[in-house]
């Protein structure tokens, strides 16, 4: 008998990527609320989507037997409380909340590591930088996601700027964490702060990379690295990349750093990716953040060398079941999600249609590609996007080196028929 397995956000691309796992036919993936309403609204009305979740599964027909989500909030919150509610596996909600408010996670991650920036939480109305920490600075909301609303500061003038931008969209998603918030005992400094406060961080400098595991009865484990390269000069990805270029002396030392912090931060039942940046020429690691949920950007690219998405892990961990991971069981021996960014704001006069992307796919072989812009609208009407540029397009590419990624790259690129004019 199948296992109905509910998904918070269901898309057609990761419905693709789940239907790719080896035991997919003892799976029914179900959809659980709609990601345009999950994500992209205005109003995210916490306790009114957990009700409506509820409500589809008290009404389902069957067996429910996990619930799964791989977005960021409201998603990765709703995931641990609609659990609690049906009895099934998850991770403790305060142990999330900890990671996704990046102050507390911060107070946590140095009492038991030292590859941490300087840090402080900033009061509204504050003029410039604490004393103790130096420009250049970092500003962002204790909660946000895709970068929304994150300052690269360098003296106090952009300070006071960007630290009036923070405020003023902080509370989009600030204010209904609280809700999550609230319902876990936390400490008095970070209940003061609240869900909407700035925090200040050192800016950390280096190679991104991302480390993805899991947590199985209490036991953390690392299955992959992957490489996170920007545009040159600015702080926007140009693509994700698997298997990481990094020694690996370097990858089972950010293994063990990650495998301390989530065991401090509590976190079982559950996989986790965290954010470092590494300095080749000092050695230097700093840790940049830790996300509590599964990374769906990166399933193509485990897909694609490792013969196995990494949806894997999340959902044997929902069932109660420990992942069974393959390794260079894939076609490719490199992959990469690569993004196609503007870098002003503009109108989209034409995207491709799907033939068109269907004829690009074809002709080059080993190639997904996700248009993200919509055409009769303004980029800037794009929701989650960073605070510097805007996506076109993910083109997703299994490769048999780096030479043939990029050139893959650079081919789909040049057909992609975008059309961006003047912003109305």
């Amino acid at each position: 008998m199948s296992e109905n397995i509910f998904v918070l956000g269901l898309d057609e691309h990761n419905h693709e990527t789940l239907n790719a796992l080896p035991h997919f036919t003892d799976y029914r993936f179900h959809p659980l609320l709609d990601l345009e309403k999950l994500q992209n609204s205005e109003d995210i009305d916490i306790p009114a989507l957990l009700a409506q979740a509820q409500e589809r599964l008290d009404s389902f027909d069957g067996s429910i037997d996990a619930i799964i989500g791989y977005w960021d909030f409201p998603v990765s919150s709703m995931v641990p409380i609609l659990c609690q509610r049906y009895g099934l596996p998850a991770s403790p909600l305060e142990a999330v909340v900890k990671c996704e408010h990046k102050y507390w996670s911060r107070l946590e991650q140095r009492e038991v590591i030292t590859e941490i920036p300087g840090f402080a939480e900033i009061e509204p109305g504050t003029k410039g930088k604490p004393n103790d920490l130096d420009y250049p600075l970092w500003l962002k909301p204790v909660k946000a996601f895709s970068s929304e609303l994150a300052f690269r500061v360098t003296n106090d003038t952009e300070f006071r700027e960007a630290l009036a931008e923070v405020h003023e969209g902080a509370g989009r998603v600030g204010e209904p964490f609280e809700f999550v918030m609230n319902q876990v005992e936390m400490p008095a400094k970070v209940t003061q702060a609240g869900g909407s406060a700035c925090l200040a961080e050192e800016e950390a400098t280096g190679d991104q990379v991302t480390v993805e595991g899991y947590v199985y009865k209490g036991e953390v484990r690392v299955y992959g690295v992957i490489d996170s390269e920007c545009y040159p000069g600015t702080s926007s990805f140009q693509r994700y990349q698997y298997p990481s270029s990094l020694p690996e002396d370097v990858t089972d030392h950010l293994a063990e750093i990650s495998r301390r912090v989530i065991a401090r931060l509590g976190l079982d039942s559950v996989t986790f990716n965290i954010e470092y940046f590494v300095d080749s020429e000092s050695g230097r690691i700093t840790l940049l953040e830790v996300n509590p949920r599964h990374s769906q950007s990166h399933a193509k690219l485990f897909e694609f060398v490792d013969g196995m998405p990494n949806h894997e892990c999340v959902v044997r961990l929902a069932l109660g079941q420990e992942p069974e991971l393959t390794h260079g069981g894939g076609e490719y021996a490199v992959a990469g999600k690569c993004f196609l960014r503007h870098f002003e704001d503009g109108f989209v006069s034409r995207v491709p249609t799907a033939d068109e992307v269907a004829r690009i796919e074809a002709d080059h072989p080993g190639t997904t590609i996700k248009v993200v812009a919509h055409e009769g609208e303004n980029l800037s009407d794009l929701p989650s996007q960073d605070s510097y540029s805007y996506e076109l397009a993910q083109v997703f590419i299994g490769a048999a080196d780096q030479a043939e990624l990029n050139r893959t790259y650079e081919s789909c690129v040049e057909a992609l028929p975008f059309q961006i004019d003047a912003p109305r």
